[in-house]
């Protein structure tokens, strides 16, 4: 697994994450366990791999291949 999520990229999606992992710890009811999807961008930043990009042929890291 190269890389394949730049720096900017990789700060949203760890943002983003801890933002929906946010909602499941305060949300009330049924509803809350969508915060769950937290849980994908939070790794994906974290790890600076997403396994779709290269299936679109996308690649946001600045480090040549």
């Amino acid at each position: 697994m190269k890389a394949n999520v730049g720096g900017i990229d990789r700060i949203l999606r760890i943002a983003a994450g801890i933002g929906l992992l946010a909602f499941f710890a305060l949300g009330e009811g049924t509803a809350r366990y969508w915060g769950l999807v937290g849980l994908v961008p939070l790794a994906t930043g974290l790890f600076g791999f997403c396994p779709v990009y290269p299936l679109l042929g996308l690649n946001t890291c600045p480090v040549r291949r």
